[in-house]
Formats: structure tokens, C-alpha cells, sequence
């Protein structure tokens, strides 16, 4: 713990009367306290493992609560062992230790009096002399002490460097060990523990007296390189030339240093090289892994042959026309045929090109062939739309996989080589949101012979994760594809499709016309914008038009940063729509203040957190998904939010995984429509200020664009077609087969 921070805070000591309240996940308790002095006191705090009986002494500070007044909240608190007899004995027949009941603690602490707890921790199987006790029973006793008192050490050392709830997670991982393995090499937390960065693992180094160049360091800098900008700018791999000043730059250390430690994790296949392009390109072993997958199993999938399903195919698409009452155009019927073809099969197309319909049309026809359908989206919002769109269920990738929940050791799916799909044809709709990881999980699950069909834009952006799989995929040109082009005569109605596909061809939108779905409000200023977009968000739609920010209008902004960016607006947006009031709940976390009725965000996928809907119960919250702060316990700590319809209840120490979400970004409305977006136009750095970003946003809406700002920054963005550059290897990987 850091000493000024201690100097700062208040002690107090004494033993647990009752615990009052206490999740087991976090270890937040509420308890009474008895002093030396027979006072009585509540305690507030994450102290995990905490019985009734022991004692404890505590750092922290006084604090008034609405409505169960003063408490005392806990920063930091060390159990004490209980040195007498009498004590041992209040001690153990609270039933602190499994097994030890009021009865048996009487018979343990007669027989071995103030060595009690010795006896338990050194010599358990003494235990068994005494009459009632087995053998078995006193090895189990023994373990579950030295579980329980070494979970005590390690929650010890860790308070001088993280959170109560963190150190739960060392302690999860590792058991009693994990003071010795952090000893020996603390930057396997980096590796190992979320929430625990490089840059934490370093300063724990430092403590211990690790060396600046020691290999360990060196390794895990090298590691951390890697991954932040796996996680943080979309690279499977980064060339050796420029891995390695990064490196350098981070770590203090020579290039030669680096260079060398790189070349030993490569000889040991921590991290893998590949020749892509005439550079040496480092991966992440898993990254490494997860690409050469993708290609052997893609590659697999397409050696079967379905051609001998294809003899009535002309008759089965004419009845599929008759049935639905239209005429598929020429692309369209060549899409159908190919994805009947063909193992592996890729649609692409923008806005009103009719990629629904041939979807129809493709589920007709593997119906009356009397094949199984698996329909799935990346996202919960994709799904729903594509099951009204198709008349058939349509599930998260992460659902037909079936996600099984794990504490802390990550997340798996049931679904895998071992217990593959069931189904003859898997269909997968807004396909260029599918990261690298997701699509090696999904072809691990998906049998020898079944048909792979995927749909997605390729002018969207890339994925908010790893890799651009899709755009990989179909640039290769590997496999069979279709890009549908022609707009049909309804969708060029609509302004939202006909600018869209203005944009995608580096062409200026017409801001001058103010009728059909696609509208411009002027601006003086950023300041100005903002305020217009909060009256549009509080009163004008919802008077015109019936809809609200929690049910179909949804602001979509190019950044975080900036007046009109994400942080500001949500803040004003706040403010407007639901601002505080007597008796609605709020907590503050960091400069954020939460509310009952906040739209907020996932801002990463946890596969842990459990909801429940309709009496069904499941796990994980994704990515992107947004939902309403229901309710907030400020007792329990806890938010219960309602993702449409999964009711899900969070801790207050997942409050980083959530943000605000009446305004998003453009990358984190990916797969999802929405029925008004409004997008404010604002100058930011080009880097954001993109055409692939401009049509991305365009295409989120459904019924109505309303841009909102400075003209001349739509033209901007049209005429601005950077793309991202993201270092991926498997497209080159796809094309080296034969």
C-alpha cells in the first residue's frame, strides 16, 4: 500500500459480530465490527473471505450513507489470528473453517487449546484422535485452513499493489502458490490477470529488485507491444523493424537486447515469425495460430463438392420467384447458384442491392432440399434484425456456439471440434464485424462438408477486434463470390441508399435537399451543434415522430474526443434527457456519474456476467451491446441494467466495462440499425474524418439520417479515402495454397 495513502486514512480494529451482507464474486461485505472498547460499528468495503468471529484490523475513512448513516469504509484491512483459546473457539464455531461446526470446535479446542490453529495449519491429521473425526475429514480440515490462511498471505502482499477484487483474481488463479510465482516473475500478471497491465507488473518488478534488462522484461514488453496493438489498432502481426523500436522505446533497453530476447521467444514459439512481403512479421502465438487455422479449415471446407446438388437448381429458383412474387435480377440469380454450389460462398453488397432477398431465396431452396439451417450475426441487434428479415430464428455467433462460462480462466465455447454444429449449411450475416478469434471459433465447430455462407459489406469498417477477416477472405480471391450492384427501384427512394452509395463512389452528397428520410441542420459552431442534436434527441423527434434515444433515435459521432465527440455529447445529452433528480439513484465512478435510467454501452465482451429473460438464464454481455440502467444498490453495489430483455446485474467493479450510450461511435455501431441516427459533423483529425467511416455511419440508420454541423465536413470525409492499414497475414497465408 502506498504509505502516504496510508498516512491519510483512519485505523480501527476489532472482531466480526455479523456479516450483514457479502458477494462472494467481488467479496464487497457488509459487517458489524465489536472493538476492544464494546463498540459497535458498521463496516463498508471489499473484504473477501471475511467470517464472523475474526478479527481484523482496517484502514479507511468515516462516511455518511442516505440511508443507513455512519459507516466506516475499508481501503485496506489484515485479518489477525485469533491467539487465545476462548477466541479460537468463537472463532471456529462461527463455522469459518468447512467442516468445524460448534461441537467439533469445542472437542478440537479442548484437546489442543492456544495451539489450535498450529495443530489445523502443521498437523491435521492429529485431528483424528479426537473421537468423531476421521482421517479423511482431518485431511480435509487441514486443507481447507491452509486454503483460507493462504489466501490470507496472498491478499496480504497483493494490498500493496492492487484492489481487493484484483487480488481475489490472483488468488483464483493461481491458489496459494501466487505470492511465489509474482516473486519469481511478476510480469506473468500482465499475461494472466485482467485488469493488471504491463505498466502495473513493471512497478511490481521494480519492488522486487528485478533487473530493467532482464529476459522476464524484456519478454513481456515485447508481449505488451504486441497485444496493445492487437487490441487497441486491429494488428495480427507488427513487422520486426518496427516491433522492435517500439520496444525499445517502452522497455529503456538496447536494440540489441530486444533483438536478442526476441529471437529466444521465437526459437521457444512464445512468439511466431512469418516472411510476409519481404519483412520478418512477429506474432502473438495465438494470432499466428489463429490465422494458419482459419486458412486450413477454410481450405478443407471447400474441397467438397455439391454440384450434384445443383441438377433442378433453375427449376428451385423459379419456384422461390413464383412464390415471393418478383424476378431476381442477374447478379442476384447468379449469388443464389453459387452459394448452392459452392462449400464456401461470399456475398457482398451495399444498401439496397437486395442481399436480404437472396438470403430469402437461399433458405427456400436449402429448405426444400431438406438441409439444416444455422442463421447468426456477430451481434444480438444484427440477429434480431436478420430473424425479422428471414421469418427464421437467427442467433449471436457466441449463442450457436454455445459460450461456456468460466470464472476467471477466460471464456471457451461448447462448441468445437470435439462437439461440432449440427447443421448442413451455416449462414453468417455482417460478416466484416467478425474478428480474427471469432471466426477461428466458429470454423472449429462447423463440420467437414457443410456449406459456409457469408454476407457482409466490404466498404464498412473494419472489425472493432482483431484482424479484417471478411476483407482478407475476399480479396484473396480464394473463394467463390458475388458483389451485388444494382440498387433496385424502391431503395433508390430512399436517400439514406442513394447518398449512401454517393459516398462509397468519393461523390458529394447533396445537403440542399430537405425532404424524404436524409436531412441537414446547419450550424454555427461545435458548441452550437451539440445543443441542436440534444433538442433533436429530448423534443423534436420524439414529438414528430414517437421515439426516443432508448428506442430508436441513436447520435453516431466519428470520435470519443472533441465538443461533438462521444464523452462531451453524452455528458450534454445526459444533462437534457435524464438529469438528476430526488429520489432517482446515481453513482460516480472516476468523472463519470451513473444514473437510474442511463443508456449506457458494453464496452468490451465479458463472457462471465450472467442475465437472465424470460426465465431463461445465460452468460455474457458483448462488445457494443447497449442497454438502461434499471435500478442501482448502492447497499449491495451493484447496477441492474436491462439489455433488451436480458436483465443482467453488474457489480460496481465492472463500471469500467460501461459507458454512456446516447452518443457512440461510429466503430462501435457496427452491426447495428437503428431507426433516426443523427451524426454530427465536426472537424476532428483526418485519421477519423473518412469516407469508409462517413458510409459506415449513413448505413446504421433504417428510416432517417440527420447530419448535424458544418457542411463541408461531409465533403471531407467523402473525399478522404484513407484506409486504415492493418497488418494481417491472412490473406497472403489464403493465397499459398494450391
Amino acid at each position: 500500500m502506498d504509505k502516504e495513502a496510508e498516512k491519510e486514512l483512519l485505523s480501527i480494529e476489532g472482531m466480526i459480530e455479523k456479516i450483514i451482507y457479502q458477494n462472494d464474486e467481488n467479496g464487497y461485505t457488509v459487517c458489524e465490527l465489536a472493538t476492544p472498547s464494546d463498540e459497535l460499528f458498521v463496516l463498508v468495503g471489499s473484504m473477501p473471505y471475511l467470517c464472523e468471529g475474526e478479527s481484523i484490523s482496517a484502514l479507511g475513512d468515516w462516511v455518511t450513507h442516505p440511508s443507513f448513516g455512519k459507516q466506516f469504509k475499508v481501503e485496506y484491512y489484515e485479518k489477525q489470528l485469533p491467539a487465545t483459546a476462548n477466541m479460537i473457539l468463537k472463532y471456529l464455531s462461527s463455522g469459518a473453517i468447512k467442516g468445524i461446526g460448534p461441537s467439533t470446535a469445542k472437542k478440537i479446542v479442548a484437546q489442543y487449546g492456544d495451539e489450535t490453529l498450529d495443530v489445523l495449519e502443521n498437523h491435521p491429521e492429529w485431528l483424528a484422535d479426537i473421537p468423531g473425526i476421521s482421517a479423511r475429514k482431518a485431511r480435509d480440515i487441514g486443507e481447507t485452513f491452509r486454503t483460507q490462511f493462504g489466501m490470507r498471505s496472498v491478499m496480504l502482499f497483493c494490498a500493496n499493489y492492487f484492489s481487493p477484487a484484483v487480488s481475489m483474481k490472483v488468488f483464483r488463479k493461481w491458489g496459494v502458490g501466487a505470492v511465489d510465482i509474482i516473486k519469481e516473475n511478476p510480469y506473468m500478471l500482465c499475461g494472466n490477470i485482467s485488469g493488471i497491465g504491463f505498466d502495473k507488473a513493471d512497478s511490481i518488478a521494480r519492488d522486487l529488485g528485478m533487473r530493467e534488462n532482464s529476459p522476464e522484461r524484456i519478454a513481456a514488453g515485447i508481449s505488451f507491444v504486441l497485444s496493445y496493438n492487437m487490441n487497441q489498432n486491429g494488428h495480427c502481426y507488427l513487422p520486426q523493424e518496427k516491433l522492435i523500436p517500439a520496444a525499445v522505446t517502452l522497455l529503456g533497453c538496447s536494440a540489441e537486447d530486444a533483438e536478442d530476447e526476441l529471437a529466444r521467444q521465437v526459437m521457444l514459439r512464445n512468439f511466431r515469425s512469418a516472411q510476409i512481403g519481404g519483412r520478418t512479421c512477429i506474432y502473438l502465438r495465438e494470432a499466428f495460430e489463429a490465422e494458419r487455422y482459419i486458412c486450413t479449415k477454410m481450405d478443407a471446407l471447400e474441397l467438397t463438392d455439391h454440384l450434384s446438388d445443383t441438377d433442378n437448381l433453375n427449376f428451385l429458383i423459379q419456384k422461390a420467384e413464383l412464390e415471393n412474387g418478383l424476378h431476381y435480377e442477374t447478379l442476384q440469380k447468379k449469388a443464389i447458384m453459387e452459394a448452392v454450389k459452392n462449400s464456401v460462398f461470399i456475398l457482398t453488397g451495399g444498401p439496397g442491392t437486395g442481399k436480404t432477398t437472396v438470403v430469402r431465396a437461399i433458405l427456400r431452396i436449402f429448405e426444400c432440399m431438406g438441409l439444416g439451417i444455422a442463421l447468426a450475426t456477430p451481434t444480438g441487434r444484427a440477429a434480431k434484425r436478420l430473424s425479422e428479415a428471414s421469418g427464421m430464428e437467427a442467433k449471436t455467433i457466441h449463442r450457436m456456439l454455445e459460450m461456456d462460462y468460466k470464472t476467471d480462466e477466460g471464456s471457451s465455447f461448447r462448441r468445437d471440434e470435439n462437439y461440432l454444429l449440427d447443421e448442413d449449411v451455416i449462414i453468417i450475416d455482417e460478416a466484416s464485424m467478425i474478428d480474427l478469434y471469432l471466426m477461428e471459433a466458429l470454423l472449429r465447430a462447423i463440420r467437414p462438408g457443410t456449406r459456409l455462407i457469408m454476407i457482409g459489406d466490404a466498404n464498412q469498417l473494419p472489425p472493432v477486434g482483431a484482424g479484417s477477416v471478411f476483407k482478407d477472405i475476399l480479396t484473396s480471391e480464394r473463394f467463390s463470390s458475388v458483389e451485388l450492384t444494382h440498387i433496385f427501384r424502391q431503395a433508390q427512394e430512399s436517400l439514406i441508399v442513394t447518398n449512401a452509395h454517393t459516398v462509397n463512389r468519393g461523390e458529394h452528397i447533396d445537403l440542399t435537399k430537405k425532404d424524404g428520410d436524409f436531412f441537414y441542420l446547419p450550424s454555427e459552431s461545435d458548441e452550437h451543434t451539440a445543443k441542436i442534436i440534444a433538442t433533436l434527441c429530448k423534443t423534436r423527434l420524439p414529438r414528430a415522430y414517437g421515439t426516443t434515444v432508448y428506442d430508436g433515435i441513436q447520435v453516431i459521432t466519428p470520435s470519443r474526443k472533441g465538443q461533438n465527440g462521444t464523452e462531451m455529447l453524452n455528458h450534454a445529452l445526459q444533462s437534457a434527457i435524464n438529469p438528476a433528480e430526488y429520489g432517482k439513484k446515481e453513482k460516480k465512478f472516476q468523472e463519470q456519474i451513473y444514473r437510474e435510467g442511463d443508456k449506457v454501452m458494453q464496452t468490451r465482451n465479458n463472457y462471465d456476467i450472467a442475465w437472465k429473460k424470460n426465465g431463461i438464464e445465460g452468460f455474457g454481455i458483448y462488445n457494443g451491446d447497449i442497454g438502461i440502467i434499471r435500478a442501482i444498490d448502492l447497499v449491495g453495489q451493484t447496477f441492474t441494467i436491462d439489455f433488451d430483455g436480458r436483465i443482467a446485474e453488474y457489480d460496481f467493479s465492472l463500471l469500467e466495462e460501461l459507458e454512456l450510450a446516447y452518443a457512440i461511435t461510429v466503430h462501435k455501431s457496427q452491426g447495428s440499425e437503428y431507426p433516426i441516427v443523427v451524426i454530427p459533423l465536426y472537424r476532428y483529425t483526418p485519421k477519423l474524418l473518412t469516407r469508409n467511416l462517413f458510409y459506415t455511419a449513413i448505413t446504421r440508420a433504417q428510416q432517417m439520417v440527420i447530419l448535424v454541423g458544418q457542411g463541408d465536413v461531409a465533403h471531407m470525409m467523402t473525399d478522404n479515402n484513407r484506409q486504415t492499414k492493418r497488418y494481417t497475414g491472412l490473406g497472403y497465408f489464403m493465397t499459398q495454397y494450391d
